[in-house]
């Protein structure tokens, strides 16, 4: 008999730390289904709760609450880290049974890995339990929808197939993974496919390259859909060539799964660091992990004709011509300070004690150093300090635990969430490093300095004075229609990991969000540059989602003026937009939810460097940076944070 072992996060739930402090799971899209077809068969658990005291005894009592009489044989149940094969080892002799007669259902693939030199077999997704007990394989598919039929229909065919998507290139093509039953599911449905590797203990990626591309002179007649599908071939092919050649070395090469919007997808097996490879010269940003879904095509933000996506632009006109009313201007004022600002950065980037007077300065924020979790209790408690409703969403990446810190003020029967962002890791990969001998070596994330002052900890600590705004503005009796939320994600510089877990599970949860207001990097000015902010609303999902988020950058734009008089504004929008998919913006543009991304003079339309830092994921980004400018990130963050609570209503 088949014994099938499961991981929770993001496999059958989303864990969800509440303000109190226990665990809740919600339960994953189709994951309840396959569950009830295989009822009778033997199930476990193989799942990482933490290091916490507690962690097991609250992992187990919020399994029991989310999949009643589900897993009722305990010795079946195995808590742990799972950052070598041992605990999959011990999965299987609690089994009774041989390692090929064990099923591991991980949507991570570095567990997958290790789950399989157990002998086990594996399944990157619930949906495709029943294709690894019969042994069959399941691959990387491209698939293209035929003029007409929409991506509703394509959900359609694959909610009931062994087909889950991971990526929506265009209106055209989607990525996905599927088995050979999914493959023919998919083709008798109208659809092509192109049925690529076999992903097993592979993840996707979408990597970009945006370097010149120079054309043969062969193509100088050529037609302009031509020339598009020659340069999109061409672009795939150097993305890949380079990321290749970087990786050399690894036991398994990676694999191209085509051309991507702007680059090329690739299938990087377990261990490889994909996401630490940055072409010379490239703009920031430059990969994106690719989540599986199922629900990926539903697009929460735009279902129905009561779409907040779609609905946006004309709730814009509810609120007379957009700007902050003077209220909202002085308090923002008094509270998004140069001075508030620099204290918030100083304590996170490790100028000042992390919590005032105590002992502790932090090196970094980054994903795997042990500072990043002291950094997220800080921002915990600061926004307890100010009576939020404070969450922490749990995952894990490469066998770290780590959160998103989400903070809320909830208003009774407001029907939709304001969101003001940035992400809270850092990273100086970018930086040089030598060893003892004085000889150059790779960056080392958990002992090596990354201070991130402007990357991000100016979006952090912009979100931070944020929240201390609306506090003041609701201590003088006023009241937003709308729920402010205010999130710092982490795990950004590795591909966008953390906003994509909290978006894969807001949209699971239905998350009604009118708007997002991301920050990322609005400190660097280099000296007797002009001050310029750039406003990234593009977005290569079409839809509603379009015309919303240019919606919400145009409010963004008109508000400077009063905040930030003197800035150049670069509203930047549409398919040529340089930031598209580069920040954390972008996982919402993924789901349909309108959102911006601001930032300094970054990615701009322009060739070569903007005024931005110089110090661009160095040691050399700290607040002391000739090109740290706190009056300049004030002007910024003032003008999205005023936008953002009169978009709430205030």
């Amino acid at each position: 008999m088949t014994t099938l072992f499961f991981d929770i996060g993001a496999t059958l739930a989303d864990p969800l730390f509440e303000a109190d402090g226990s665990l809740r799971l919600r339960p994953r899209p189709r994951a309840v289904r396959v569950l009830d077809a295989f009822t009778g068969e033997r199930t476990g658990i193989i799942s990482d709760p933490g290091t916490a005291q507690d962690a097991v005894a609250r992992a187990t009592a919020a399994l029991h609450e989310a999949f009643p009489g589900r897993f009722t044989d305990d010795h079946l149940i195995h808590f742990g880290p799972k950052t070598s094969r041992a605990i999959f080892d011990k999965a299987v002799t609690s089994s009774g049974g041989p390692a090929d007669a064990c099923v591991f259902v991980g949507e991570n693939h570095d567990e997958r890995a290790f789950a399989r030199k157990a002998g086990m077999r594996v399944a990157a997704h619930p949906v495709f339990t029943r294709a690894a007990i019969e042994n069959r394989p399941v691959f990387w598919t491209r698939i293209e929808l035929p003029e007409g039929q929409g991506l509703a229909a394509l959900a359609a065919v694959a909610d009931g197939a062994e087909v889950v998507p991971v990526h929506v290139a265009s209106p055209g093509l989607v990525l996905a993974m599927a088995s050979a039953l999914g493959v023919e599911a998919l083709q008798q449905g109208g659809f092509t496919t192109d049925v690529r590797g076999p992903v097993e203990d592979t993840a996707a990626f979408l990597v970009r390259d945006d370097r010149a591309v120079p054309f043969p002179d062969a193509f100088a007649g050529a037609s302009e859909e031509s020339r598009t599908v020659t340069e999109g071939a061409m672009r795939a092919a150097a993305a890949f060539c380079f990321a290749a050649g970087e990786l050399t070395g690894y036991p398994r090469p990676i694999a191209s799964l085509g051309p991507a919007p702007g680059g090329v997808y690739v299938a990087a097996p377990a261990g490889v660091p994909i996401e630490d490879v940055h072409p010379q010269g490239a703009k920031p940003g430059h990969t994106e992990i690719l989540l599986p879904d199922p629900a990926l095509l539903s697009r929460p933000g735009e279902a129905g004709p009561q779409s907040f996506a779609g609905a946006a632009a004309d709730g814009l006109a509810g609120m007379g011509d957009g700007l902050p009313s003077a209220e909202t201007i002085a308090a923002v004022r008094a509270a998004v300070t140069p001075e508030a600002l620099r204290a918030h950065v100083a304590r996170i980037s490790g100028v000042e004690p992390l919590f005032p007077g105590g002992p502790l300065k932090v090196r970094s924020r980054d994903a795997a150093s042990a500072d990043n979790g002291l950094v997220v209790d800080a921002l915990v408690q600061h926004f307890q300090g100010l009576g939020l409703v404070v969450r922490r969403h749990a995952f894990t990446w490469r066998g770290h635990q780590l959160f998103n810190v989400e903070a809320e003020h909830h208003v009774e029967g407001a029907d939709s969430a304001v969101l003001i962002t940035g992400h809270l890791d850092s990273t100086a990969k970018g930086g040089r490093f030598v060893d003892a001998n004085g000889d150059p070596r790779p960056y080392d994330p958990a002992v090596d300095p990354a201070p991130g002052a402007d990357d991000d900890g100016s979006g952090t600590a912009a979100v931070m004075a944020a929240a201390q705004c609306l506090h003041a503005l609701v201590e003088d009796g006023r009241e937003p229609t709308r729920h402010v939320r205010f999130v710092l994600f982490n795990a950004e510089e590795q591909a966008l990991f953390g906003s994509k877990r909290y978006t894969l599970a807001a949209a699971a949860a239905d998350d009604r969000i009118a708007g997002v207001f991301q920050m990322d990097m609005i400190a660097g000015l280099q000296d007797g540059s002009a001050p310029t902010v750039e406003i990234h609303a593009g977005s290569s999902v079409p839809g509603p989602v379009v015309a919303a988020s240019d919606a919400l950058g145009g409010l963004v734009a008109r508000t400077l003026p009063a905040l930030a008089p003197g800035f150049a504004i670069q509203q930047l929008t549409g398919p040529g937009d340089p930031a598209i998919g580069r920040s954390d913006h972008a996982s919402f543009h993924e789901r349909g939810w309108p959102a911006i991304a601001v930032s300094e003079d970054l990615f701009g339309p322009h060739e070569g460097p903007g005024t931005g830092t110089r110090q661009y994921h160095t040691p050399g980004d700290t607040l002391l940076d000739e090109d740290h400018d706190p009056q300049y990130a004030a002007a910024i963050a003032r003008s999205v944070t005023a936008t953002a609570l009169t978009f709430a209503g205030l």
